[in-house]
């Protein structure tokens, strides 16, 4: 095959990546707005954006051709592949500890058998003084003031 050959060929899967990329993340949008829920939410704002953040960046990179320019691509994409879970992670958690999180939509539930085990369910900041979880109104202190053990 000759350069223009190439070039031509690298152009069109260039097109493809970047279609598919912005069909990726307009997915990604659609699914942010449509779906019902925290966790339904926080996935499709994190997987499909994710790839099609990553798509649309080896078009660009297959499109430009530049080493400067490919090696910037290449450090957002690996920091966009170490932050979007660690982000989703931490807005799953503290939705799921805010009570956000809708207990009728989950197949499975880990997270409340791990804290009822561990004598947890509660928020992690000390200084917020109130419990939060789907147990919360069963665990009240009879000895605090207003509880139920007081006039």
């Amino acid at each position: 095959m000759t350069v223009e050959q190439w070039t031509l060929v690298a152009d069109v899967v260039s097109v493809v990546c970047l279609l598919g990329g912005a069909f990726f993340v307009l997915a990604a949008g659609v699914g942010a707005l449509r779906f019902p829920d925290l966790l339904s939410r926080m996935h499709a704002g994190t997987k499909p954006q994710t790839l099609g953040l990553v798509l649309v960046l080896v078009g660009l990179a297959l499109r430009l051709r530049e080493g400067g320019a490919v090696w910037a691509l290449v450090l957002v994409a690996i920091f966009q592949m170490l932050t979007a879970p660690v982000a989703a992670h931490m807005v799953g958690r503290a939705g799921y500890r805010t009570g956000k999180v809708r207990h009728d939509l989950l197949v499975v539930d880990e997270l409340t058998r791990d804290l009822e085990q561990a004598g947890g369910g509660t928020t992690d900041d000390p200084a917020a003084g109130e419990r939060t979880g789907p147990d919360a109104e069963e665990r009240v202190d009879p000895a605090a003031p207003g509880g139920p053990g007081t006039r």
